[in-house]
C-alpha cells in the first residue's frame, strides 16, 4: 500500500495545530500549579491566591481563655480571697510581770478595723508558722565598741530561735547595708556572718529597714515576717526617708524588734530623734523597744523576743467595709483582762 501524500500546506497546518494544542496545555497546567502553591502562601499577590469561601475558611484559634468548670473556680476564688482579703495579725498578750501569756480563748479578743468590730475568721494560739527572720546589726563605727557583745547575743539567738521551717538572714548596716548572710536555717553560716561584722563610718536605718522589708516581703505569704534592729539609733546616712522606710515596712507586714545599744546614757548628748523615729516604726509595726543598760543585757532581751515569738496568737479577718485600694487601715485588738497588747497597728491595701 502506498503512503497518502500530503501537500505542504497541509503539513504546516497540522504542525501548527499541534503546538498551539501542548502550548496550551502547558499553560493550563502552570496556572494550575499557581493556585495550588498559592494555598500555601498567602502572602502571593491576589491574582494567584485562591479565594476563600465561608465554608472553607477556617477560624483563627481563639483568644480568650476556655471557661473553667465550677470546682476550678471555686479554688480559684478561695485562694484569691485567702492571699488577697484576709489580713492576718499577730497579737503578743503580755501580763504584768511582761511574760507571756499563753492559752488565751478566742471569746478574749476583740478586733477592729477603723473603729468597726470584724468577725474573727482565723484563730491560732501559739501558732506555728514558721519564722523568716531579718537580723540586722549596727556595724558604725559608734557602735563597735559593743560589737563583741553583739556577736555573742546574737549568735546565741541565732541558735535558740530557728526551729524546723524557719529562716533567717544576716545585715550588716553602716553606710552601706550589706546582706552578710541569705535566708538559712543553717546556724553555723549565719553565726560565722554575724562575727565577720564590718566596721562602717555611717548608720544607714532607713535603708536597712526598706531593704529587709523587700527582702521579707518576697517571702512566702504563710510565714511570719520579723525583723530584729540591734542599734545606736544614730541616724546618719540613709538614702531613704523615714515616710518611706515606714511604708515600705507597713507593706511588708512585718514586725519590729529594736534593741538600742546607748553609748552615751545623757539623752543631752546621743540622737534622740533616731530613737523616736525608730520607737513610731517599731510602735506601728506591732514590735517593741528595749534599751539596755549595757551590752551584757543582750542575752536576756534575745530571750524574752524567743519567748514572744512562740507564744503569738494569729487573728485573720476579712475587712468588711473594705478600705479602697492602697491605703492605710487603722487596727485594733483588745484582750479582755490585764494585759499588755503588741500587733501591728494598721496595714496598706493592695490594689482592688
Amino acid at each position: 500500500m502506498r503512503p497518502t501524500f500530503q501537500p505542504p500546506h497541509r503539513q504546516s497546518r497540522w504542525l501548527l495545530v499541534s503546538y498551539a494544542t501542548c502550548a496550551a496545555f502547558l499553560v493550563t497546567n502552570a496556572l494550575v500549579e499557581i493556585a495550588i502553591f498559592a494555598q500555601d502562601k498567602p502572602d502571593r499577590p491576589p491574582w494567584a491566591r485562591k479565594s476563600k469561601t465561608a465554608s472553607t475558611e477556617k477560624s483563627p484559634p481563639a483568644t480568650e481563655p476556655a471557661e473553667p468548670d465550677d470546682s476550678q473556680e471555686a479554688g480559684q476564688r478561695g485562694r484569691i480571697r485567702v492571699s488577697v482579703n484576709l489580713v492576718n495579725v499577730l497579737v503578743s498578750a503580755l501580763d504584768e510581770h511582761n511574760r507571756p501569756a499563753a492559752d488565751l480563748p478566742r471569746e478574749s479578743f476583740q478586733l477592729f478595723e477603723e473603729g468597726v468590730e470584724q468577725k474573727i475568721e482565723v484563730f491560732e494560739s501559739e501558732t506555728q508558722l514558721p519564722l523568716d527572720l531579718a537580723l540586722m546589726i549596727d556595724s558604725s563605727l559608734s557602735a563597735h565598741k559593743e560589737i563583741v557583745f553583739e556577736q555573742e547575743a546574737a549568735g546565741h539567738f541565732i541558735r535558740q530561735v530557728l526551729r524546723p521551717g524557719d529562716r533567717l538572714a544576716v545585715f550588716a548596716v553602716g553606710e552601706s547595708v550589706t546582706q552578710l548572710a541569705g535566708f538559712s536555717d543553717n546556724v553555723a553560716t549565719l553565726q560565722a556572718a554575724v562575727r565577720r561584722m564590718p566596721a562602717d563610718a555611717g548608720t544607714s536605718i532607713y535603708d536597712a529597714i526598706l531593704l529587709a522589708s523587700r527582702s521579707l516581703e518576697r517571702r512566702g505569704e504563710d510565714r511570719r515576717r520579723v525583723m530584729i534592729l540591734v542599734t545606736d539609733a544614730g541616724e546618719t546616712t540613709s538614702r531613704a526617708d523615714f515616710d518611706a522606710a515606714r511604708k515600705e515596712a507597713v507593706r511588708s507586714g512585718s514586725l519590729l524588734y529594736t534593741i538600742v545599744i546607748r553609748p552615751i546614757k545623757n539623752e543631752s548628748g546621743r540622737n534622740t530623734a533616731g530613737e523616736h523615729a525608730l520607737e513610731t516604726i517599731t510602735d506601728t509595726m506591732g514590735g517593741a523597744m528595749f534599751f539596755p543598760d549595757s551590752a551584757s543585757e543582750l542575752d536576756g532581751i534575745f530571750d524574752r523576743i524567743n519567748r514572744e515569738l512562740r507564744t503569738q496568737y494569729r487573728l485573720g479577718y476579712y475587712p468588711t467595709p473594705r478600705g479602697p485600694a492602697n491605703t492605710y487601715r487603722e487596727i485594733e485588738v483588745k484582750v479582755s483582762g490585764k494585759y499588755q497588747v503588741r500587733h501591728r497597728k494598721s496595714y496598706l491595701t493592695g490594689p482592688q
